[in-house]
């Protein structure tokens, strides 16, 4: 259960560094990151990767496989509620998409409700769902639709400088093709909030990376008011601010640079106006500042456990194998709890990534562990929310991770098994068995 934000303004983008022209050698690279004394960098694309190259020089690829990987979607969703007999808008709006629509036609109740309520979701998806209503004189479900796929294409446009900056042209190629085929993204063809929150925080690690302090604050203080999972760039934004005033391999921030690095902490002063407003709003409209807290918590009955849910879907999935193989009978795919399954292999999947994450540490831009390890930490802690395809999305650079991780035939086959989970997962989101 989350909310959405708004897609990033083209002024925004403007500002953003596009990516390097080659991969940085070691021991240098673009202002605002550190990278990793590995040795010298090959001379070029890892083997097998030449295509990477290719692609990397052509400035329609990332639009182009995202369009492609939406275009797929559509095909699957069509045909899917055709079996099925189902409405194509049940299938797009579903779960978390129909409160996000019932919050654009009836906004937050006057007072918490000890039930599930709107005041479950936080407000800048419904917003921006209610103005492009408005302004294209269209429905709330086109609107929403339109905001998730124009918020997933420019997370795909800023994933390409990001991954670029972080490891040049060719693993940005990569990078486009796991952020787009990555089963989770299924939620910018869906109304999920996602679609306003990714770009918002790729957005920031750019800024953050470019040293635009005040864009990267104002980005954070968005993300916050998306989802609850949004929060987490807050500390992404005083991790940047610490290592900023600490300076490169030092353990004291160097008297010649703290005057100029002082405006770092900027961002961190900004990246918390989004959530002081809205808890203001919602102490002046329901009496409570907490009122989105309370209805998760008695709504949804969101606790914190740790590993709770994540031990459960172990358990559930050990006795399911024992039976099988007690009984000889493979269980229809409807009897099975798949949201269980998908927090399970997500849980490992997220694992895997932090480590390998934690590998290349020096080449990424300040705070990107903080945002992967903290969706990380809240995914863990949750009784209601697993790691599951949605939440891995938002943490994309555990996803992006594989481009630089895996080369050549590990990476293609990453790629293809990336591809048929993607096929088979969505359908089953389609098929109303499984949330994204």
């Amino acid at each position: 259960m989350s909310p959405a934000d708004p897609p990033v303004p083209a002024p925004a983008l403007a500002v953003l560094a596009p990516p390097p022209d080659a991969p940085p050698t070691a021991g240098t690279a673009p202002s605002g990151v550190e990278v990793e004394d590995e040795g010298p960098e090959p001379a070029g694309p890892p083997p097998g990767d030449g295509w990477a190259r290719r692609a990397s020089a052509w400035p329609w690829f990332p639009p182009a496989v995202y369009l492609a990987s939406r275009a797929l979607l559509l095909g699957l969703a069509v045909l899917v509620t055709a079996l099925r007999h189902e409405q194509l808008a049940q299938a797009l709006s579903a779960f978390d998409g129909a409160w996000y629509l019932r919050t654009v036609a009836h906004w937050y109740p006057h007072r918490v409700l000890r039930t599930q309520s709107t005041l479950g979701f936080m407000p800048l998806y419904p917003v921006v769902i209610w103005l492009v209503a408005k302004l294209l004189l269209v429905s709330a479900l086109v609107a929403a639709l339109l905001v998730s796929s124009i918020g997933g294409l420019v997370a795909t446009f800023l994933v390409w400088r990001l991954a670029g900056r972080w490891w040049g042209p060719e693993a940005a190629a990569k990078a486009v093709l796991v952020f787009c085929l990555f089963p989770g993204s299924i939620v910018f063809s869906m109304v999920y909030a996602e679609g306003v929150l990714v770009p918002l925080a790729v957005g920031c690690l750019l800024a953050l990376a470019t040293r635009r302090w005040v864009l990267a604050g104002l980005l954070a203080s968005l993300a916050a008011t998306v989802e609850p999972v949004g929060l987490v760039m807050i500390p992404v934004c005083l991790w940047a601010a610490w290592r900023e005033l600490r300076g490169p391999g030092t353990e004291e921030p160097a008297p010649a640079r703290r005057p100029a690095s002082r405006r770092v902490l900027v961002a961190p002063l900004l990246s918390v106006l989004g959530i002081a407003g809205y808890a203001s709003f919602l102490w002046a409209w329901t009496g409570t500042p907490l009122a989105t807290y309370l209805a998760q918590a008695d709504g949804w009955h969101q606790r914190g456990t740790p590993f709770q849910l994540i031990g459960h879907a172990l358990v559930v999935f050990v006795r399911e194998l024992e039976r099988i193989s007690r009984t000889h009978h493979v269980p229809h795919l409807a009897s099975l709890n798949l949201n269980l399954v998908n927090g399970l292999v997500g849980a490992v999947f997220l694992v895997l990534a932090l480590v390998a994450l934690h590998r290349h540490r020096r080449t990424l831009t300040p705070g990107t562990g903080v945002w992967a390890g903290g969706i990380a930490l809240l995914t863990f802690w949750s009784i209601r929310t697993p790691p599951n395809a949605r939440m891995l999305i938002a943490a994309f650079p555990a996803v992006l991770i594989w481009a630089r991780h895996l080369a050549g035939r590990r990476f293609g086959w990453f790629l293809a098994g990336e591809t048929v989970l993607f096929v088979a997962m969505s359908a089953a989101t389609f098929a109303l068995l499984m949330r994204p």
